[in-house]
């Protein structure tokens, strides 16, 4: 076994011992926050860990990477990569009852920088994650329409007919892109600020105001709606999608396994990136939310139960994902097949009813027979189920253009629209409350504001800072932005965070050290799973995973995709190349959080270095003075 620890002069007077745990307990009673109870907390660890990505981007991976073939590396680095790293996370923010910057600064000033980093990406990721909520908030609204407004095209100017881009592409899409987010064809085309998702953004941010603005006090009684809410919505869903015609097509497509994908790296790298982002690691919250629990809470148990729920709720979600779009599907399908009969029936003058989706392909081969030249000059569409079942969607595509189209088909659409968007919005609100928990908290150990300012006013200081940058995403490119930030903010940046934080546990805190600190606070140490876990697998894996993301990623162009009426293809979405100043928005939001921590760590060690010189030359001068006789020493 590892045990090699390095040098770390000075942690015992950094942080307390286990005698002084349980004193400083009781006397943070009336000083510091803590839960009212043990649901409280772990609703809102759930409610951190489970939120919009186990919805629209797990059922997408299982999809791409031969559906229930991806369950299994996914379940396998989810217990090796996932629950070792949300377990020492509970335990060390346990142990020294303290924020991300606290916990880490603690172990050693030089690790200061990991904290900071944290506070940084969630910071980032905060700021497109709530104009997320802000779109939902958008299309709950104008849920309480019967029909729904993008369940048919709006006429032109003229109300001739209508709108010729919708026309070209379709209700769903043209309600997304043109009336919601009013797109450019630009990431450089910034356009003007759309009012409607202005507003919609001010009412995001100001409900989490409210629900954040005395910390765990306030979001701990908002996660029993915001944490329960969904699985009870996605239950609802799963009922009424069972029902639906075509519903076992698409969960039947989604388990059906495809074994060679096992063989495809990038299976394992999509699998590892799921489980490492699906737990919300690194951001800091988790360790903040731990820290005002008892000392002798159960965090092993805690971990393993938060990560049951968590690995539970993405195959659950992914199940009711693909039940909808099963039934979307076969709407496809039927409409396909319905325009072939039509075709058919209009070019052979046939009776209505004679040809059914049965015998049409009898049909065919009867009319190619009775009249071959009139048969040739006929167009069919290619109508093939597993085409429409295989049209990979996710993020906000799945979430605004593939559930509301399916949502209209439904009877009674706007109740099924408004409990979805409801179920979104719960999911999105409860996942912030961890990102603001891992902003609030390091700036107040960062001492960068005043003790003496209440928690309220720091709240309302950082989500009306957040709020105001966060104009750039209700411009005509908001969504292109958007996308950048999903890209790279909370990507990498994470990894190597996560990496540092077991690193730093391991081989600087001590692992030794750490197993006697869980021995007291749970009664037993840590087994050989967690041992090997910690000191070997999960290191090496986060380590790979970022090789193989580096390789992959470094010789790629940067593209996105932009919705422009003038492309050949449209309504496909045409792939361009980012502008080149792009590449330095990228090193900002993905470079710098990186660079914080070599940097901050060097400085720290430099600072250190030059101080002990200065020490070393006081006390000669104190020695020569009391040589000298002039002073006693």
């Amino acid at each position: 076994m590892v045990r090699l620890v390095l040098p770390n002069p000075g942690l015992e007077d950094r942080i307390p011992s286990l005698g002084q745990l349980e004193v400083m307990e009781k006397e943070e009673a009336s000083s510091r926050p803590k839960w009212d109870n043990k649901t409280q907390y772990m609703l809102t660890c759930v409610g951190f860990c489970v939120g919009l990505g186990n919805v629209w981007r797990f059922p997408y991976l299982c999809q791409s990477h031969g559906g229930g073939a991806f369950m299994i590396p996914f379940l396998i680095l989810l217990i090796v990569e996932g629950i070792p790293l949300l377990y020492l996370e509970f335990a060390i923010g346990q142990r020294l009852r303290k924020g991300s910057v606290g916990t880490w600064s603690s172990i050693h000033p030089a690790l200061k920088g990991v904290g900071i980093a944290s506070m940084f990406v969630s910071f980032m990721v905060g700021l497109y994650y709530n104009t997320i909520i802000a779109w939902v908030m958008w299309y709950f609204f104008n849920s309480f329409q019967d029909p729904l407004p993008w369940s048919s095209c709006p006429l032109n100017d003229n109300r001739t007919g209508y709108v010729e881009e919708c026309t070209r592409s379709s209700a769903v899409d043209y309600y997304w892109y043109r009336e919601t987010l009013n797109i450019s064809a630009s990431i450089s085309d910034s356009g003007s600020v759309q009012w409607w998702i202005l507003l919609c953004l001010t009412c995001a941010w100001s409900v989490l105001y409210v629900c954040t603005i005395r910390g765990i006090e306030t979001t701990g009684k908002a996660v029993y709606i915001t944490s329960t809410l969904p699985y009870v919505v996605l239950t609802i869903f799963l009922i009424r999608g069972l029902t639906l015609k075509g519903a076992t097509n698409g969960i039947v497509f989604l388990f059906t396994p495809n074994i060679t994908e096992l063989a495809n790296p990038v299976t394992w790298l999509d699998a590892g990136t799921q489980v490492f982002y699906s737990f919300s690691l690194a951001f800091g919250g988790l360790i903040s939310f731990s820290s005002y629990n008892s000392v002798h809470n159960n965090c092993e148990m805690d971990s393993v139960i938060v990560s049951v729920i968590n690995g539970f709720t993405s195959v659950y979600a992914a199940t009711v994902v693909y039940s909808i779009i099963g039934f979307r599907a076969t709407e496809r399908f039927d409409d396909c097949f319905s325009q072939n009969i039509l075709t058919l029936i209009n070019g052979f003058d046939l009776p209505e009813g004679n040809v059914t989706q049965e015998n049409f392909s009898e049909m065919q081969r009867w009319c190619n027979a009775t009249n071959p030249v009139a048969f040739a000059q006929l167009k069919f569409q290619t109508c093939d189920m597993n085409s429409f079942l295989s049209e990979g969607v996710e993020g906000t595509g799945l979430a605004f253009i593939v559930f509301t189209e399916a949502i209209t088909k439904m009877p009674v659409s706007p109740l099924w629209s408004v409990l979805f968007f409801i179920m979104l919005f719960c999911l999105g609100l409860s996942s912030m409350f961890g990102n603001m928990e891992g902003v609030v908290v390091p700036l107040q150990d960062l001492k960068v504001i005043p003790e003496k300012w209440p928690k309220e006013l720091v709240t309302g200081l950082i989500c009306l800072g957040s709020y105001l940058i966060a104009f750039i995403f209700t411009l005509n490119s908001g969504q292109y932005w958007l996308s950048l930030m999903d890209s790279y903010a909370g990507s990498v940046p994470l990894l190597i965070i996560a990496f540092c934080e077991m690193f730093a546990v391991v081989y600087v805190y001590g692992v030794d050290r750490f197993n006697k600190d869980i021995e007291f606070m749970i009664g037993h140490k840590p087994n050989i799973f967690w041992q090997i876990t910690w000191r070997v697998v999960s290191p090496l894996l986060m380590l790979v995973i970022f090789l193989f993301f580096f390789v992959v990623k470094v010789n790629e162009e940067l593209t996105y995709s932009i919705w422009d009426p003038s492309y050949e293809e449209f309504p496909k979405s045409q792939k361009v190349s980012y502008p080149d100043w792009v590449y330095a928005v990228v090193v900002l939001i993905a470079g710098v959080p990186c660079l914080i921590i070599p940097c901050f760590a060097v400085y720290t060690l430099i600072r250190n270095y030059c101080q002990r010189g200065e020490n070393q030359q006081l006390i000669s001068a104190r020695s020569t003075a009391s040589m000298n006789g002039d002073l006693k020493y």
